[in-house]
């Protein structure tokens, strides 16, 4: 059933439209929790000695090996696939991922009403 502005308008909803900063930050929380997401997979599978062989585990290992990179060279070791490990450097990815995108989101919707995010 359709949504009539004039009966939104007779209970006192109020129709907002969404402002370009809200859309950006919820294009970066989008983003930010894909990339998020493929981290913990990589955890998951790290932990699970997932086979390189395979082409899911292959794209997930090369696709967040992208972003985890960084973090690499913060503790001395090497990744090893075949073998249950578990990655110190891609659980700080995640969480300066997660802060990355919260301060971003923060950062552009500063000026934005508080009913529009």
């Amino acid at each position: 059933m359709a949504r009539n502005k004039n009966s939104d308008r007779e209970n006192g909803a109020e129709v907002v439209p969404i402002s370009g900063a809200v859309l950006i930050a919820r294009f970066i929380y989008l983003l930010f929790g894909v990339i998020i997401a493929l981290i913990l997979l990589r955890i998951l599978l790290l932990l699970l000695a997932a086979n390189r062989g395979n082409a899911l585990v292959d794209f997930v290992y090369d696709f967040s090996g992208v972003f985890v990179a960084p973090f690499h060279s913060m503790f001395s070791y090497i990744p090893s696939y075949g073998a249950s490990i578990f990655e110190i450097s891609s659980l700080i990815a995640v969480f300066v991922y997660a802060l990355l995108m919260w301060g971003l989101a923060a950062l552009i919707t500063l000026g934005a009403r508080r009913t529009e995010v």
